[in-house]
């Protein structure tokens, strides 16, 4: 079984590592962009479905239903296809990016509804407002606790880039495709290279988060 590996000749693959290259760029560009949209956006929202009133978070819970439940392919088409956006990298950051806050809104709400009330209820007897309590008190727990749901989210978009050849976005598996059609003898040796740089880029990121979410947990008391 690991002869066709053993075997492989890699001479193809680093004739054209350049190419790949800038597929792995506007890969991590495009996977970058979309997360940050996603919380700017998907945080707030998550806060407004907890704390907004009947009328905002309802307006928000429909429309992070109709994004989680439409097909990404069909976000990225009408972000591009759809809109005044001439740019397909930034039609694709504002599609990914969108769905990506569709679900982080429900990472965000998850985490702020599991600090205890009674901590909202201390901050507000020592002469916080409302608004401060949230701020300084239930976010900053909140956001400790949406790391590892965060880990998740960010291995979701990275895979969701690859979808971006619907709008003529060139990131690495289209690349990596590309490469298919000119040699077809090399699509092993194409394939595992653009599945260890997504290994590596999904591994880097979720052991960074993991340190982050170590150095960054909340405190439990043990006193030991």
């Amino acid at each position: 079984m690991l002869t066709p590996l053993l075997s492989a000749d890699w001479t193809f693959v680093v004739e054209n590592l350049p190419y790949l290259f800038g597929g792995i760029v506007l890969t991590i560009a495009l996977t970058a962009a979309s997360i940050l949209l996603g919380f700017l956006a998907g945080f707030p929202a998550g806060t407004l479905e907890v704390y907004g009133g009947r009328y905002a978070s309802g307006a928000v819970e429909n429309v992070g239903v109709v994004l989680r439940g439409t097909p990404i392919v069909v976000i990225l088409l009408f972000a591009y296809f759809g809109t005044p956006i001439e740019s397909a990298f930034v039609a694709a950051v504002l599609g990914l990016g969108l769905r990506s806050a569709a679900y982080q809104s429900q990472i965000f709400r998850g985490a702020i509804q599991s600090i205890d009330e009674g901590q909202m209820e201390a901050a507000r007897a020592v002469g916080m407002s409302r608004f401060e309590a949230i701020r300084h008190v239930v976010v900053p727990q909140a956001l400790r606790r949406s790391i590892p749901g965060f880990q998740n989210e960010f291995t979701i978009v990275l895979k969701d880039t690859s979808v971006a050849f619907a709008i003529g976005l060139s990131e690495l598996l289209t690349r990596s495709n590309d490469l298919f059609v000119q040699n077809t003898n090399a699509v092993l040796e194409v394939i595992l290279f653009a599945s260890g740089v997504y290994f590596v880029l999904t591994f880097a990121t979720n052991r960074t988060l993991d340190y982050v979410g170590n150095v960054f947990a909340i405190p439990t008391g043990d006193s030991t």
